[in-house]
């Protein structure tokens, strides 16, 4: 990366120079108490707000206003499809198939959802693997899944543990699991992109292995949607979800999203809890007929789909349409490098970047241990007008989002960071 400058100079140019450059103008960028705009770099928690949002939102608020129920029909975009205006622009960004997507219900809903229909444990093969530092919703709801089948939590949950003085998943340690435990466990089922390292695993590489040895394999990629290439269909795995208020900038706690791969499309015979919006349209309102399911990603889905969610959804879908997801990962490639090059420079004394150098194992997230540091830093940085997210034990987690970061954020962070470590 040696053609990295160290210069604000340097850094003014790249932006200059970024095809994508228009886009931070089309986000609102908050500002402190006194109205110095933030070093924003949590887009891996929560997405900044684009504009358009607004309008989008007003647009089904007056619909509301004006046409009461008969929105559903007769609104600019009537209600009661309005699932299906984000399914294209959703199974794009994360390399699927439309009818192997569904936005709908939140995150871990969603997971639970999916255990229903794809943790089939039997006496012999009921165990759930899991990475070992998983985020811990995702362990609490497949450990929930365990006891709702009456298997112990503890004696069913099979952990993919990191090898000695590295934070970083292997395929290896995961091949050894396998190959001893492999005819016992039911389901794999991992963080595409680790929340806490920012690793991003070879997900194809997984689901053949995990199918190999018999066991189902499903991913969360709360951390991946919008952020790296997930190649949903391609991996083969059976099910994915995740979140769109982080890097799909969506708004706190809007609604998620689901994979199945389409092998499962026509399946009626996966077991599956049901609502009437997975029930086949052109008989749904007719209310006396039997269950009769859509097939695919649809035939998930349980109740009318919050419109104010996929309105906000939708405002951010369509930037990621006009922009071009691919022009984006290549923009957060040239960013996080350039940030890792500035990071490096501190010396690795004093910092350690935890997140993988290889930047096909990541997205845009880095991890930084800084030396004998504890939440003071994070602390002080935030002072210091830079929004990172700090994660026990010592990690603070910064994310340069292309879609609203520049070179020049990246610049003045370590500038900052540099000055209050020198202090």
């Amino acid at each position: 990366m040696s053609h990295h400058k160290l210069s604000l100079e340097y850094a003014l140019e790249q932006d200059k120079n970024d095809p994508l450059k228009a886009y931070r103008n089309q986000f609102h960028i908050p500002k402190s108490k006194h109205g110095d705009t933030w070093i924003y770099m949590t887009g891996n928690s929560l997405g900044l707000q684009p504009k358009q949002t607004k309008s989008y939102l007003n647009q089904e608020l007056e619909d509301w206003q004006n046409l009461g129920v008969e929105g559903h029909f007769e609104a600019k975009n009537p209600w009661l499809d309005y699932h299906k205006l984000l399914t294209d622009s959703m199974a794009k960004i994360v390399g699927a198939k439309p009818i192997e997507v569904i936005v709908m219900n939140t995150l871990t809903a969603n997971l639970h959802f999916l255990m229903v229909s794809f943790y089939k444990p039997t006496k012999t093969r009921y165990k759930i693997l899991i990475e070992s530092d998983a985020f811990p919703s995702d362990k609490y709801a497949v450990e929930s899944q365990l006891r709702h089948h009456g298997h112990n939590d503890k004696e069913g949950l099979v952990l993919w543990g990191t090898k000695k003085n590295t934070n970083l998943l292997d395929y290896d340690t995961l091949e050894t699991i396998l190959k001893n435990q492999g005819h016992e466990i039911a389901l794999i089922m991992v963080g595409g992109v680790n929340y806490y390292t920012g690793q991003f695993l070879d997900l194809k590489r997984i689901t053949e292995l995990g199918h190999k040895y018999g066991c189902k394999v499903g991913f969360d990629c709360a951390h991946g949607a919008g952020n790296v290439a997930l190649n949903l269909h391609d991996s083969g795995a059976d099910f994915a979800v995740w979140c769109t208020y982080k890097y799909l900038n969506s708004g706190p706690g809007s609604l998620g999203g689901c994979f199945i791969h389409e092998r499962h499309a026509y399946r009626k015979d996966l077991n599956r809890f049901t609502g009437w919006w997975s029930h086949n349209k052109t008989t749904r309102f007719k209310m006396r007929d039997d269950f009769d399911q859509i097939p695919g990603a649809e035939g998930w889905q349980l109740s009318n789909p919050p419109i104010l969610s996929m309105a906000s959804i939708k405002a951010s879908l369509d930037m990621f349409n006009d922009a071009g997801i691919d022009n984006l990962f290549i923009k957060s490639k040239k960013l996080t490098g350039y940030f890792e090059f500035l990071l490096k420079q501190l010396g690795e004394e004093t910092i350690r970047i935890i997140t993988p150098n290889n930047p096909n194992e990541r997205g845009c997230q880095l991890s930084i241990q800084v030396k004998n540091a504890n939440k003071t830093l994070h602390n002080k940085l935030t002072k210091a007008g830079i929004i990172s997210d700090w994660r026990e034990p010592d990690v603070i987690r910064c994310a340069p989002v292309p879609f609203y970061n520049t070179f020049e954020d990246v610049f003045r962070l370590v500038e900052k960071l540099k000055f209050i470590l020198n202090k």
